[in-house]
């Protein structure tokens, strides 16, 4: 038993230390497996530091490399920038001397315009003295013999101006009886009198027009006599004209033609009857279309009686341009014009709707289309703004706002502007240029603006050149040059403004 234990003790210890020698083994191969991992993560972690290097040294290089290009470009456009600003300041300097070169020029003009005005006094007080001595007459004396003479040469002028106006008003008044008789013995006229005197109505057959002019001509005599239009049934194939001033008639009567040949009962009764349907729908439809265009322009509280006259001025025209047109022009015109410099939009476009109102009763009632629209606008309680407006734009008043300038200066622009009213611009500015031309070349003035398309100029004189008296020979000068050497209809308006401005600074 003794023997058994002992031989199973030296069994279980040469047992365990095998197992030892096992264990050992397992844990240096564990160690070596260890040491294998750890050293290839450093080297995987050395070259991922490496590539991090690189990419950040790349990175570094490329932005290093921008940036100086950026640098360059700047320093480049910095170079243009001082290249240009050299060049302008040279640009600048040379302007400089040629400004202070004009300034010594003028200097000196306006010094040899003071000389030549003191001589021509000398020469004058010579002149006077001479006759003082030659004829035994006083300073006082000769100077009224001196001023009479230059009064009968000044009258001279004047009955010449006068006789020359007549003879030009005889020629107008011919040229327009001409065309007045030209027109009421055409049966055919051209596009332009189209326009304003005639509307063609278009029938089926010509068996029609032996209808309208009915047994002896009663119809025809019916329909002259009910709407007012001269009814003209010739040779044209199916066709009537209607020929007639009052554009608002001749709508009318147009429309009763063309209801009576679409109905075919054409007899004085019908023709009556249509007649006065055709003006309710008239005035109904002017009605609507001057508060159509009311609410266009954003304008409210006007009386209904103003109102039917605004659409009424649909069938009125100027000169060739439709009055209501013409109006709503101004209108839009005055609102901006006014907006603009400070005004009641609003109130601007109001009187410019209502500044030619007037025209819508001129075939009515005798009198001007301003007085007319004037006292309308009275009678209405329209605004004061409105009714100065309506005086103001042809020169009645003076304007007192800046609503009524605005549409002073709207209705000139809209009236005067080139093909308004059929004028040639190419004549039209040749004209304009050799006015203002024929001011600006005489002593003494300064500027020179044609306005009104022409139909006045206004010169600007130099207070120490040009006194009172020499600005009131200037106007006759240069209005005697504009007769002589530029051809225009109607008359041009010379105005010669003098005025003296002093300056002084408080410090």
């Amino acid at each position: 038993m003794v023997v058994g234990v002992v031989v199973g003790y030296l069994v279980a210890k040469k047992i365990n230390d095998a197992n030892y020698t096992i264990f050992i083994e397992q844990a240096k191969a564990k160690a070596k497996a260890i040491e294998f991992e750890a050293e290839s993560v450093l080297k995987d972690a050395k070259v991922k530091v490496s590539e991090a290097e690189f990419e950040a040294k790349k990175r570094y290089e490329e932005k290093g490399t921008r940036l100086q290009k950026e640098y360059n470009q700047k320093l480049d456009e910095i170079a243009k920038k001082e290249q240009i600003l050299a060049n302008e300041q040279g640009i600048l300097q040379e302007k400089k001397e040629e400004l202070q070169r004009s300034q010594s020029e003028a200097k000196t003009l306006y010094q040899e315009a003071i000389n030549l005005k003191s001589t021509y006094h000398e020469k004058l007080d010579e002149a006077l003295k001479i006759m003082e001595r030659s004829a035994g007459l006083t300073r006082d004396e000769a100077r009224e013999v001196v001023l009479k003479k230059v009064e009968e040469n000044s009258r001279e002028q004047i009955a010449h101006i006068v006789r020359k106006y007549e003879e030009e008003t005889k020629k107008e008044i011919k040229k327009k009886v001409n065309y007045i008789l030209a027109q009421a013995t055409s049966r055919f006229a051209g596009e332009f009198a189209a326009e304003r005197l005639i509307n063609v109505v278009n029938i089926k057959n010509d068996e029609l027009k032996g209808r309208i002019i009915g047994k002896e001509g009663r119809n025809i005599k019916t329909l002259e006599m009910v709407l007012g239009v001269d009814v003209i049934i010739d040779d044209t194939p199916n066709a009537i004209v209607l020929s007639s001033f009052n554009l608002y008639r001749r709508a009318i009567a147009t429309r009763v033609i063309e209801l009576l040949v679409e109905d075919g009962r054409i007899q004085p009764a019908r023709i009556e009857e249509i007649h006065q349907k055709v003006c309710d729908e008239f005035e109904q439809n002017i009605q609507e279309e001057g508060e159509n265009i009311l609410m266009d322009l954003g304008i409210s509280n006007m009386h209904p009686e103003i109102v039917k006259l605004i659409g009424k001025l649909r069938f009125r025209a100027s000169y060739g341009q439709n009055a209501l047109a013409h109006s709503l022009e101004v209108a839009h015109l005055a609102g901006i014009i006014a907006a603009e410099t400070g005004g009641d939009e609003k109130l601007a476009k109001r009187a410019g709707i209502l500044h030619d109102i007037g025209k819508a009763l001129t075939q009515e009632y005798e009198g001007s289309h301003v007085d007319l629209g004037g006292e309308i606008c009275k009678r209405y309680k329209e605004h004061p703004v409105v009714i100065n407006a309506i005086y103001a734009h042809h020169g009645h008043e003076e304007a007192t706002s800046v609503e009524s300038a605005a549409v002073c200066a709207a209705d000139a622009l809209s009236a005067a502007r080139p093909g308004a009213r059929r004028e040639v611009l190419e004549s039209f500015l040749k004209r304009v240029e050799e006015i203002e031309k024929i001011a600006t070349e005489k002593e003494g003035i300064k500027q020179a603006y044609a306005i009104n398309a022409g139909r006045e100029i206004r010169v600007i004189a130099n207070a120490k050149l040009v006194n009172d008296d020499e600005a009131v020979l200037l106007a006759k000068e240069i209005a005697n040059e504009i007769k002589e050497k530029v051809q225009f209809p109607g008359e041009i308006k010379v105005n010669v403004i003098r005025e003296i401005r002093a300056i002084e600074i408080a410090k």
